[in-house]
């Protein structure tokens, strides 16, 4: 058999070639060794960033919770006071228009009585007749005082809308006679002071 021997030159190029690719090798591993490592710090930080995200979202379904439930709370308070404010006004009104009656009976009453009580003057300076006409005025607005003195709230309603409903040029004439009487009375108290 031949020697296997190789010259020397060859030998020392067989060992450096060897020594490159054993460099290579080590270079590919620690390459791969980074890559993954690469790879792990990564994932690490992929999976910090979704953890954050979701303490984050919980935090913000926290804070958002407690303030929806602050402005249901605020709201509740305000639905609260509105209905104690119109539960007062309903009173108020409520005692304000018994008062207009009591106060329109007893002007009526008052306008009666005085007309009754010249009807006798209205005899001796117009006539019988008409004295007669104004006992009988008197008499229908004493009666009508009594009737508006006896009937609660809800039938004086009922009253004046089925008046409205009968009579709408009559209403509407009261209502413009009224409403210029109040305009006057309420500027002529405004000149005063």
């Amino acid at each position: 058999m031949a020697d296997t021997t190789l010259p020397p030159a060859d030998a020392a190029t067989k060992r450096a070639s060897k020594k490159v690719e054993d460099a290579a090798a080590a270079v590919v591993a620690a390459t791969e060794a980074s890559a993954e490592a690469a790879k792990g710090r990564f994932s690490k930080a992929i999976d910090d960033a979704k953890a954050s995200a979701e303490t984050l979202k919980g935090e913000a379904l926290e804070k958002s919770a407690a303030y929806k439930a602050k402005v249901a709370d605020a709201t509740a308070d305000w639905v609260e006071e509105a209905k104690t404010y119109a539960g007062q006004a309903k009173e108020k009104g409520a005692q304000l228009a018994v008062e207009g009656k009591t106060k329109a009976s007893d002007a009526l009453s008052t306008l009666g009585k005085t007309i009754s009580d010249n009807a006798g003057t209205i005899d001796e300076k117009l006539g019988v007749q008409y004295g007669d006409y104004a006992r009988s005025a008197a008499r229908s607005i004493q009666e009508t005082a009594a009737k508006l003195e006896a009937k609660d709230l809800g039938e004086l309603g009922e009253d004046v809308k089925g008046f409205v409903k009968n009579s709408p040029g009559i209403a509407i004439g009261i209502a413009a006679v009224a409403g210029y009487a109040l305009a006057k009375m309420l500027s002529g108290s405004g000149s005063e002071e």
